[in-house]
């Protein structure tokens, strides 16, 4: 879910310059927008993914216009809860503010990185029930005790750990995620998670407690499962159940992989966004390992897809509008300003504005918060609580696949990066999807949870267009140059049997486990 995950490849960056290039006709808006910054007093907190000081300078080129944004030394790279702005801004935010703040994630090529998330269920070896906080607790202190992690604090409990760009968090249901740091290559990134699983490994086990990589918690009932002490997660689990009858089933027995990716400018932004959503039921089907439900099958191959289909439609989903002429950073303001909030965080507590509106909160009227206007910290904590297919905050972020083993968990970004990091693969993705109609994409987006590959698709079936991304994402790596290709070798497989994972379980269930799905936390074991 990523609820509050702050890794990602525009963040933590230590004193160095972003370059933008933008439409002409933002040349006015976004230079006034800067020069807003300095008048207001805005000060960026120490929080993840912001900057505790800002300089803003305007930099006008022939051809282009460069926006650049100056950071400042960050203390905390992953805190979880939010630490509030270091000064309040003196005057309201504007809605060039917020675009401006999106626009700051623009990188050049070169800067481009590599940030993967991954959440996976913790359980006792011996009653395969879930992990209790007590538990979590133990084993968050362990890691930090053994390894060097620094803890993160709500109150007197410890909600998380970070270690220079990385970070380790709570999931509502205990679910444990790692947040990576952005990396350069796959490599690197395989070896971040296997590091990663090493260290959780070797303190879990000697408390009896294993790792499960699967998209949704195949045995307990939602009422078996533990809720985190966080305040956040006690604000969303009471507005859930009004705005759809899933959201609490998606807080506390799902886990995804994700991985999040740079742009070096609108252009680009779109042209990944677009990418990323018409092929996310693609990647949904090629990692849809969610079968089971309550010891039974579910009649999905990704019920953890499913369950985002009525979880909150308000702030979930396949957004239309980005396909739009007209789409671009300003935009997705005006999209994610009409979200309704989950919360503010004030003087270390959650304040309860669930269902109100950021345009009354930029207005001074929000209902929780009289005459307070918002920061950027409030901004940066509301693109959180976005949950369509592909989120974009100061970089986009893959959103549909399932957790899975520690193989996938390097797989996912492979496949990501294949395309949309190498312009011939994209161009190409583009060109294929170019006349998908908004009606095909949602069609691809409900039948996939339940048919995975085999969901028909024009003349023939979504397996064969599966074939044919896959071996764009494959020649994407080889062209990168780093030899990764290798990381896509399951993917390869899936997509020349067209049997995805969850097909595999429940071919085990029906035969040599003998309709038990105890055997799955063996077999997804990490």
């Amino acid at each position: 879910m990523a609820v509050m995950s702050q890794t990602g490849s525009s963040h933590h960056m230590h004193f160095h310059t972003i370059q933008c290039k933008v439409r002409h006709d933002w040349i006015h808006s976004i230079a006034n927008s800067m020069e807003a910054l300095k008048t207001k007093g805005i000060f960026f907190g120490i929080c993840p993914s912001s900057w505790n000081s800002l300089k803003a300078t305007k930099s006008l080129n022939l051809g282009a216009v460069e926006v650049q944004y100056t950071r400042g030394h960050q203390v905390i790279v992953a805190a979880s809860p939010p630490t509030e702005d270091a000064v309040i801004a003196m005057e309201p935010l504007t809605k060039e503010d917020l675009v401006g703040y999106l626009v700051s994630g623009c990188k050049p090529k070169e800067n481009w990185r590599i940030g993967t998330e991954h959440e996976k269920f913790g359980f006792e070896f011996g009653t395969l029930q879930p992990m209790k906080y007590e538990q979590i607790a133990e084993l968050l202190y362990g890691i930090s005790e053994r390894f060097d992690w620094e803890k993160i604090m709500e109150g007197d409990r410890i909600i998380g750990l970070k270690q220079g760009k990385q970070s380790i968090s709570l999931e509502p249901g205990g679910q444990f995620e790692l947040s990576g740091a952005p990396l350069e290559t796959l490599h690197q990134t395989c070896a971040e998670v296997n590091s990663h699983l090493y260290q959780v490994k070797a303190v879990a086990e000697e408390m009896g407690i294993g790792f499960l990589g699967i998209g949704f918690q195949p045995k307990w009932e939602r009422k078996d499962i533990p809720i985190m002490p966080k305040g956040r997660y006690e604000i969303m689990r009471n507005y859930m159940p009004k705005v759809g009858s899933l959201g609490l089933d998606m807080m506390f027995r799902t886990c995804t992989v994700q991985v999040n990716l740079d742009f070096d400018s609108e252009a680009d932004m779109i042209r990944k966004f677009r990418a990323g959503l018409a092929l996310q039921p693609i990647a949904t089907a090629l990692f849809a390992n969610s079968p089971f439900t309550e010891g039974k099958p579910n009649g999905f191959l990704s019920m953890r897809s499913q369950i985002w289909t009525d979880t909150d439609n308000h702030r979930a989903g396949m957004l239309p509008f980005v396909f739009h002429d007209s789409f671009g950073f300003e935009q997705y303001v005006d999209y994610a300003l009409d979200v309704p909030m989950y919360f503010v965080y004030r003087k270390k507590k959650y304040i309860d504005c669930s269902g109100m509106s950021f345009r009354d909160f930029m207005s001074g009227k929000l209902p929780c918060l009289p005459n307070e206007y918002p920061t950027f910290n409030d901004w940066e904590n509301h693109l959180t609580t976005i949950f369509p297919e592909v989120r974009l905050k100061r970089y986009l972020e893959m959103r549909g696949a399932d957790g899975g083993p520690w193989r996938r968990l390097c797989a996912l970004p492979a496949f990501w990066v294949g395309i949309l990091y190498d312009d011939t693969s994209l161009q190409s993705v583009l060109d294929m999807t170019a006349d998908w109609t908004p009606e095909e994409r949602q069609m691809l987006r409900n039948k996939v949870p339940k048919f995975g590959l085999k969901t028909p698709f024009r003349d023939g079936l979504l397996k064969h267009v599966a074939q044919e991304v896959v071996k764009l994402a494959k020649d994407g790596l080889e062209r990168r140059g780093y030899k990764e290709t290798g990381f896509l070798n399951e993917m390869t497989e899936v997509v020349r049997t067209g049997v995805t994972p969850a097909e595999k379980l429940l071919e085990l269930y029906h035969g040599k486990w003998g309709q038990s799905v105890d055997p799955v936390f063996e077999e997804l074991l990490y």
